[in-house]
């Protein structure tokens, strides 16, 4: 299986364009994606393009990993209702230097093998460029005609808040980036998530326009969940790739609670395993969900992939300490087994911040956006306070209630755990 069928059959490929597969079967091929630095980390709807890159390199081409240090100071319209807030350079080169480091955990940039990966920053052939030639040597070639055919810019277009010609002119960058590595790199192919298509395609017709040359691209779709809602959202917010930002714990958690439909798309994606194996795997779970046979193998090829066996294996024990420990009453803990408890979240608060109903309590220290989430939770039986259901919205939170008369603790929904310590 080539690696335009083995991308096929996992789901991860969309638009291709004519005589790619054709090039990728022809030789070795240099191929990039382009990340965008928005913040220190990536967050898990960057494993796609991560793992792109990957296959590519594992079929024996040449992955480039390009973080766009120009153009995340000018922010993609893609996909975006809104103008984004421009980041200054400090805070972007902060972000690069995060992105870099994670990158480099995933691909094999040290090797002396010829398809060795590269990483590559767009600032470092943009900060030589002035604007007249730019305008001189690039943007001539590309008509607004051609632009503003582009999805991602009609929709701006014709929406209320319209686009800048900052953002306007973001896939001429974008474009001028696959120039640049197919002249100086040899570099024929992009790749990216459906939402680039019309940047890439840009960069397709200025390299025809400019070298007369050939170039290759294709997509993957953008990932989505089964019942609609963000892929990589959580009630407290992106999943990250990032240990730091978002625990190991957590990032298992994530993928082990995955739905059936979600985690059967999902392991083709998001893992390495072979046909045969993911079919057998699927199959097993259906003969009987209850075991959860797909959620928790793809829990465990992900994490191990991101954060490593001991990572996933501390993920484990975690889990199963967290929910056997359950059954215990929470006066029988002790400090310590409340302070080195593993996965939930911990909340400082002041004791000014007691004698108040548990709604309003819940909400003033953020477990909950609103009163009418938290009341709502609460009515459906999701709200626990020291292992307690709570049922009653009056209850006023005192301090009898607190453990060692210092901590309570909180549970929300079935996944959501929180260790209030009152400072």
């Amino acid at each position: 299986m080539n690696l335009i069928e083995e991308l096929r059959w996992r789901g991860m490929l969309q638009d291709i364009m004519p005589g790619t597969e054709e090039q990728l079967l022809k030789e070795k091929t240099s191929g990039y994606i382009g990340f965008d630095p928005t913040a220190d980390s990536l967050h898990i709807g960057s494993l796609v393009p991560i793992l792109l890159l990957v296959h590519l390199q594992r079929a024996g081409h040449k992955p480039y990993a390009l973080v766009g240090g120009a153009t995340g100071m000018i922010g993609d319209p893609s996909g975006k209702s809104a103008e984004r807030n421009l980041l200054n350079e400090e805070q972007l080169n902060i972000n690069v230097e995060g992105i870099k480091k994670q990158l480099s955990k995933f691909l094999d940039f040290s090797s002396n093998a010829d398809n060795a990966a590269v990483l590559v920053n767009n600032y470092d052939w943009f900060k030589g460029i002035s604007f007249i030639e730019f305008l001189r040597d690039t943007g001539k070639h590309i008509t607004v005609n051609y632009m503003m055919a582009k999805d991602s810019v009609k929709k701006r277009i014709e929406g209320d808040a319209g686009i800048s010609y900052t953002e306007f002119a973001y896939q001429l960058m974008q474009g001028y980036d696959f120039y640049h590595l197919c002249k100086n790199e040899n570099c024929k192919l992009q790749m990216g998530g459906s939402d680039q298509w019309g940047n890439i395609t840009t960069g397709t017709e200025l390299i025809r326009r400019k070298l007369g040359g050939e170039a290759f691209a294709f997509t993957c779709p953008l990932i989505k969940k089964a019942d609609g809602t963000k892929f990589g959202k959580t009630e407290s917010g992106n999943v990250w790739l990032d240990a730091e930002k978002t625990s190991p714990y957590q990032f298992y958690q994530f993928w082990l609670n995955a739905s059936d439909e979600d985690s059967e798309n999902w392991i083709k994606i998001f893992t390495f395993l072979q046909k045969d194996e993911i079919e057998n795997l699927i199959a097993r779970h259906k003969a009987d969900a209850s075991k959860r046979l797909l959620q928790k193998r793809l829990a465990q090829e992900i994490t191990t992939f991101v954060h490593g066996e001991d990572a996933y294996k501390n993920a484990i024990e975690v889990t199963e300490k967290l929910f056997a420990n359950q059954t215990a009453p929470a006066e029988s803990l002790s400090v310590e087994d409340l302070e080195t408890m593993q996965g939930v979240q911990k909340i400082g608060i002041s004791s000014s911040q007691l004698n108040v109903d548990v709604i309003t309590f819940l909400a003033e220290i953020k477990i909950f956006p609103s009163k009418g989430e938290a009341r709502k939770m609460l009515q459906n039986g999701g709200i626990s306070i020291n292992r307690k259901k709570m049922d009653d919205a009056q209850m006023l939170i005192t301090p009898e209630f607190l453990l060692h008369n210092k901590y309570l603790l909180a549970q929300k929904g079935k996944k959501n755990y929180y260790l209030i310590e009152v400072k």
